[in-house]
């Protein structure tokens, strides 16, 4: 609780990383979008298809969040960061090895979306220290097991796990934007770049 309680504008370090993630998320959610839509074409999908059967996917839920705690919410967000970076990691070999194995410039696109998330969660990661939170253990072992999918249940979970990770991104901003919230009333400049980038 006493890391709760610390100003978080109190360090321009903290208010540079966090608009410095703000901004990759902004970016990182339209690369994702991009991305879905060529996923959905490419693999023959109809966009609007139930994937509620899909599992092993975090969700960008919310019913929760105005009891969370910052550390709570950068933890989440972290958590969740780390599983899409396995979980881009088995589209990739997916989309190499089975689904879509010439299509090198698509392979880019999901290398370049997953080194995003690298840089988000190690960003994300970053700002927990700075905030003297505590950082969360690193558990990916529910992740992993995909290996006995078909193809069209390979598809869908790719179409699974990009729609959420455009969930996250939003949420993602919405936490920091509550994370800058404290420091609103002090003349703190920085904030404002945060704030600004609230879209």
């Amino acid at each position: 609780m006493a890391a709760a309680r610390r100003s978080p504008g109190s360090s321009p370090h903290h208010t540079d990383l966090c608009c410095r993630t703000v901004l990759l998320l902004r970016k990182m959610r339209a690369d994702v979008s991009r991305l879905l839509e060529a996923y959905v074409e490419k693999q023959g999908l109809d966009k609007n298809f139930s994937l509620d059967l899909v599992d092993g996917v975090p969700t960008a839920s919310t019913e929760q969040w105005s009891e969370a705690s910052d550390a709570e919410r950068l933890g989440d967000n972290l958590k969740a960061y780390w599983a899409f970076q396995t979980l881009l990691n088995e589209i990739l070999e997916e989309q190499r090895s089975s689904l879509t194995p010439n299509d090198l410039d698509f392979h880019e696109s999901i290398q370049s979306v997953l080194l995003q998330v690298s840089a988000l969660a190690y960003q994300l990661e970053e700002l927990m220290v700075m905030l003297e939170h505590s950082v969360p253990a690193k558990e990916l072992e529910g992740i992993r097991g995909a290996r006995e999918r078909g193809l069209f249940e390979k598809k869908l979970r790719g179409m699974k796990v990009l729609q959420e990770l455009a969930h996250w991104s939003v949420r993602s901003v919405r936490d920091l934007r509550q994370l800058s919230k404290p420091v609103q009333t002090g003349a703190i400049p920085h904030v404002s770049c945060c704030l600004a980038l609230k879209k």
